[in-house]
């Protein structure tokens, strides 16, 4: 399996974010979810969704910082975050409460929809371009857009529901100049087929 982060530290963050699903009420969002929907480049911080009273819990057994510039919570562990993100403040591309109500289970842990997931990803790389974080968020898009589960009717009507139509455009542009990813494993030919099979069902549709 390809990898992005070293090994040691995204085990050590899945064990922590196990622990966590076991003992807090939260939807999970960010890197992690994406692996539980296509198992592919594992993740390091732990991004989570989840409503006030949740957040207090975590206060009683770890030392919550809030960001107001990036609008969450954070818990520093030292070699990774887990990152909190609330109704009312932080900013998703997507409201936290309707994040939080549809939910659904997989694989143990509640997660967004894929399509939901997806518009996450596409926010959060549009703020972020051009770092490391922002490439683990292109290769993320990448996995998603290609997985059998990617529904594109879906998708459309929340492009439009929530005016993602920018940041549809930058992903149409991305995935045109995308030519091979060393970090997936794909060469050249490998992502021209990709492309042959995503780009004619989304690069033409207007909103």
């Amino acid at each position: 399996m390809s990898q992005f982060f070293h090994n040691n530290i995204t085990d050590k963050s899945f064990q922590l974010l196990v622990a966590l699903n076991e003992n807090y009420n939260f939807v999970l969002i960010g890197g992690w979810a994406v692996f539980l929907y296509t198992n592919s480049l594992k993740s390091k911080d732990i991004d989570v969704v989840l409503d006030y009273g949740e957040l207090g819990k975590f206060r009683e057994e770890f030392t919550v910082n809030k960001n107001d510039r990036l609008k969450k919570y954070e818990i520093k562990t030292g070699e990774f975050d887990i990152d909190i993100y609330v109704p009312h403040y932080s900013e998703l591309g997507i409201p936290a409460k309707e994040i939080i109500k549809s939910g659904n289970k997989r694989k143990g842990f509640l997660v967004p929809r894929l399509e939901t997931l997806f518009l996450l990803k596409l926010y959060a790389w549009g703020r972020r371009r051009g770092s490391i974080k922002g490439r683990k968020d292109e290769l993320d898009i990448l996995c998603l857009v290609s997985s059998p589960e990617f529904n594109y009717s879906d998708y459309f009507k929340m492009i439009k529901k929530y005016d993602f139509n920018s940041e549809h455009k930058n992903l149409v542009s991305f995935l045109k100049e995308t030519k091979k990813v060393s970090e997936l494993k794909l060469n050249e030919q490998q992502v021209s087929k990709l492309k042959k099979k995503i780009l004619p069902k989304i690069e033409k549709r207007e909103f």
